[in-house]
This record gives structure tokens, sequence and C-alpha cells, in this order.
């Protein structure tokens, strides 16, 4: 088995699972001896070519589009087992997808990373589990920040932020290294405005997402300044919905920018701004931010 460069084979954005299980259903009345698929949840390691310039390698790669023979069975959340009415040798290949914007709805094979492919023979009536791992293609660029260096690329707004952040390492995750942005919103400091400022030209027709690493249980609202001679204009993005004290946990999202970078000024370059304001039913919230990850095709 082996890892391939990406190649998009159809640009399916929406699927109907109701409709994917009556059609499997179907097939298995029909055919009584499918063969079985069992496919895990992805694994994303490090493209050993990108020298680590993918930073630290945290992902939510939830979904999968998978092919048999080059034919699409269906984009299934993993781990899923699947009927396939073939038998013998064949190519499977594995998309990774993500929910786009971290909208269930609008899930999507996440552009830079590699298909899985592997080729197994398929038995009726018997089970092949295959676990999927990817890297990110070569060609990906990145810009990040990752509260790791001397000099960081996060700043609280001094004109509106009443609340900044600190740096702190209190239940570090594994993708967190040493640090991260904490942000503790309260009475007196309800309100954090921050932006980056990476100040990065970014292209127009070509796929940008901000990968980012997020613990809250406060909304927080995600968005693209873009930055021109004429100005700067804030683009409100997709907001991070909070969690209660007991249910949150780290969480990643995947914000798809090519929309909002290409109906900006031709000269502008971009930074990122996270807003929170605390909700009054809260006496205090909290805010964790790491990762903070454009990634995009030149």
């Amino acid at each position: 088995m082996r890892l391939i460069p990406f190649t998009a084979p159809m640009n399916f954005k929406n699927v109907v699972f109701a409709t994917l299980l009556l059609v499997l259903n179907g097939c298995i009345k029909n055919n009584p001896d499918p063969s079985w698929l069992t496919i895990d949840k992805w694994t994303l390691s490090a493209n050993p070519n990108l020298s680590g310039n993918e930073g630290e390698l945290s992902q939510n790669i939830s979904e999968a589009w998978i092919y048999v023979n080059d034919q699409c069975l269906g984009v299934f959340e993993l781990p899923v087992k699947i009927p396939v009415l073939k038998s013998g040798p064949v190519n499977v290949k594995v998309y990774p997808g993500i929910k786009n914007n971290g909208v269930s709805a609008t899930k999507k094979i996440y552009p830079f990373l590699k298909v899985y492919e592997s080729n197994i023979t398929l038995v009726p009536n018997q089970n092949i589990s295959l676990s999927p791992s990817t890297q990110y293609v070569e060609n990906t660029n990145f810009i990040i920040e990752d509260f790791e260096g001397a000099n960081i690329n996060l700043v609280n707004d001094p004109n509106t932020s009443i609340a900044n952040y600190l740096l702190d390492n209190i239940d570090l995750q594994p993708f967190n290294g040493n640090a991260y942005a904490r942000v503790q919103l309260n009475q007196n400091d309800s309100l954090w405005v921050a932006y980056t400022t990476f100040s990065s030209y970014l292209p127009k027709g070509k796929e940008v997402y901000l990968e980012l690493d997020y613990y809250t249980t406060n909304h927080v609202v995600t968005g693209l300044l873009a930055i021109s001679p004429s100005g700067i204009k804030r683009n409100i993005n997709y907001q991070l919905n909070r969690s209660t004290p007991e249910t949150v946990k780290w969480k990643k999202i995947y914000i798809d920018l090519r929309e909002l970078i290409g109906a900006s000024d031709a000269n502008a370059y971009f930074d990122h701004s996270f807003e929170a304001f605390k909700p009054s039913d809260l006496d205090q919230t909290e805010i964790r931010i790491d990762n903070i990850k454009v990634v995009y095709f030149q």
C-alpha cells in the first residue's frame, strides 16, 4: 500500500447519507454475499519532503471518499464498514475529507492531503480492514503561529480589546508543544479582540484554508482582514461555538478562505482576527487557541 498525491476525482460537497444507506441496504438484499470493507480512522503523519514545515500534526479528518477500481462507493464518516459488490483483486482509494468550515452538511475532500491507496483481494462474506494514513502534499505552503517561538504573530487589539491573551501550558495536549494562547473573560474583562501579524499575500483563485486548534466555553468569531492601500476590510468569517465547562475539549476546524480572498482588493495582503464577547448569562469563560495555520497552494 502507498500514498499518492491528491487528484480530486469528483467535486462532492453535499452527501445525503439516508440515500446512501438505502442504496447499500438494497444492494445487500439483492446480493446476499457481498465482500466487506472496514475503514478505520485517519492517521496524519509528517511528510519528510516538507522538513517539518507543516508544524504540529493535529487533525480532524473525519470523512472518506471511498473508491474501488475508481468507482465511487460513497462518502462516509469514519470508522465505517461497508459492503462491496466485487470480489478478487481490486484497487482501493480513500480520499481524506473534512467538514468544511466545521459544518457537517458541507463535507469536502481536503485538497492539501494525499489520497490513501491499497491493492487488496476481496472475498465474499469476508471483511478486510484498512487503516488509512495521509500526509500533506509536497507543494503545500504554510504560515504558522504555534506560540513556540520568541516572536509571536498574534497581538491583542490595543484599541478595542479589554481582555488580553497570555501564553499558558496547563492541560497540554500532544499537539500543543510547550504553550498556547489562553484568554479568560469575566465581568471586567468581557471583550477580547486579537489579530495576526502575518501580513501575507495569498493567491486568488487557489485553495486557501485557515486551520485552527481551539478550546472554548465562549463563542469566538473569526475574521479575515484584507489590508490594501484603500484601507482595511474586515470580513466576518465563521464562529467557533462554545462548549459547556463540563464538555469542553480541544477541537480542530478547517476554515475555507478562497471566496473571501477572491472578493478582496487585488493588492491586498491578509491577516486573521478573533473576537469574543462574554455573554451575560455566564460569570466567566475561557478560550484557548493554538496552531494557527494558513495552508495554501501558490
